[in-house]
């Protein structure tokens, strides 16, 4: 492990140089390159460095334990020893899940379709509710959110709605939510105060990497322009504004109309339909990869069920994790850092677990 640090101290040293050189700083493209790369290996490089501090501090204590006879001097070093052995052991556990291998998406902002499935208006009701909660989310995270793309059914409630959501890491985030939610409550129009169970889905999307591209084939694809007239779509106009792009060969289909521009449509439609034809790639990877672990977190399986939220009983429960949160309000409300917490520390100690393994 200790080689591999050693190697990683070095490459980031290089890359810190490389980048304040003048043919670096005067290439846009070269520092934004560098810089990524750079931040993928800073949380590695500052735990390293601060674990060789530690190990400089315990060597200190040590030489001063066995050269000093002052009392006083000795019982400082043991303090110092004592305090150095545990910052280097606290240290190393975070180098060990900070060297675990990384989602190659988990720096990406994402795109997050949101569903209404079982349930009729009380899943459409539902799905309102929950893009709420995932805006406040992202809200309170600072992350930029657009709605990329909204249906409402006859009485006004979400059909289908699209969001882009873009900041920090977010994909490392909001990737566990991807799944089918399922709701249990007493729907308001509800005369005899029975709980119905009603569901939504949601599927979390990468968006592309705009250097490296996903390859579509102009052949492939049916474009088709509309004037986005109907209920439910935003900017109502005579103007064929809305895009509905058709890729044949996996039966996707993407509609945009959120802006006045066709121009702006298409290329948003096309950059939603690259990021779908990615999730499905990356899903037969996924499905691939499950055969060979015992336990996965996170599959981005749409049909799998993740999540109840229980509100006579004031209960939200992670069935991946097999954990349940109480304060559901709260819940609704955004707060959901905790849940997102608990699945990406089991996600690492899988990691963990199989790493020592293999």
């Amino acid at each position: 492990m200790f080689t591999k640090l050693e190697s990683i101290k070095k490459k980031y040293e290089e890359l810190q140089q490389k980048l304040y050189s003048p043919e670096v700083s005067s290439n846009i493209e070269e520092t934004i390159k560098i810089s990524k790369e750079l931040n993928s290996l800073e949380e590695v490089y500052n735990l390293y460095i601060k674990w060789k501090q530690a190990e400089n501090e315990i060597k200190e204590a040590k030489e001063l334990l066995e050269e000093d006879d002052d009392e006083e001097t000795r019982q400082i070093a043991k303090e110092q020893l004592q305090q150095a052995q545990k910052d280097k052991e606290e240290l190393e556990a975070k180098l060990k899940i900070a060297l675990l291998p990384k989602d190659p998406n988990d720096d990406k902002n994402i795109y997050m379709e949101i569903r209404p499935a079982a349930g009729g208006d009380e899943s459409a009701l539902f799905a309102e509710e929950m893009m709420r909660a995932y805006m406040r989310y992202a809200e309170n995270k600072w992350w930029k959110v657009s709605i990329e793309e909204l249906q409402n059914n006859d009485i006004g409630w979400i059909k289908f709605v699209m969001l882009k959501i873009a900041g920090d890491k977010v994909y490392s985030k909001l990737k566990y939510e991807s799944g089918v939610h399922r709701v249990q409550r007493i729907p308001k129009t509800e005369s005899q105060w029975r709980v119905h169970t009603s569901t939504i889905t949601v599927a979390v999307m990468p968006e592309v990497d705009e250097v490296v591209d996903y390859p579509i084939d102009e052949k492939d694809i049916e474009i088709d322009f509309y004037a986005a007239s109907s209920a439910g779509w935003q900017h109502a106009n005579r103007n064929k504004t809305w895009v509905r792009l058709h890729h044949k060969p996996t039966w996707v289909i993407v509609s945009v109309s959120d802006s006045r521009s066709q121009l702006q449509n298409k290329e948003k439609a096309y950059n939603v339909l690259k990021a779908r034809l990615l999730q499905i790639e990356q899903e037969k990877q996924a499905e691939q990869e499950r055969q060979k672990r015992l336990y996965q977190v996170w599959t981005g399986d749409r049909s799998e069920k993740i999540r109840t939220y229980n509100f006579p009983q004031d209960r939200v429960t992670d069935h991946r994790i097999k954990k349940s949160y109480s304060n559901i309000s709260a819940i609704m409300d955004g707060e959901i850092d905790q849940i997102i917490n608990d699945l990406s520390v089991e996600d690492q100690a899988q990691l963990m677990q199989e790493s020592m393994q293999n």
